[in-house]
């Protein structure tokens, strides 16, 4: 069974950093492709970056250049690191994973989901 489970949520100033991180259990996070996405408040989920097996990243309009994933293959673990965090990256923010080698923003493309850690940034 898949699980992933996501830590590092918390309450920041504007212009501060965060960093999330997404444990996986059932599977190698090396070969599966991983995402993070965001809901903010009365809002969709949103895409807000991606990483593929080679360890390509893809990422949302909104935090390119601001966020970045990574992953630690010895522990089975991807990170999102936030940087000059800004009022509008308040959200319940999602680490997802996906039976593919493919990157992809659409939620629905997803199979595996973890339990969402809460992001807010005050100003």
């Amino acid at each position: 069974q898949v699980q992933l489970v996501e830590s590092g949520g918390g309450s920041v100033q504007a212009g501060g950093s965060l960093r999330l991180s997404c444990v996986v259990s059932g599977r190698t996070v090396s070969g599966y492709t991983m995402g993070w996405f965001r809901q903010p408040p009365k809002k969709e989920r949103e895409f807000v970056a991606s990483m593929i097996w080679n360890g390509s990243t893809g990422y949302a309009d909104s935090v390119k250049g601001r966020f970045t994933a990574s992953r630690d293959n010895a522990k089975n673990t991807v990170y999102l690191q936030m940087n000059n965090l800004k009022p509008e990256d308040t959200a319940v923010y999602y680490c997802a994973g996906r039976v593919s080698y493919l990157h992809s923003a659409r939620p629905n493309a997803y199979d595996y989901w973890g339990q969402g850690t809460q992001v807010t940034v005050s100003s």
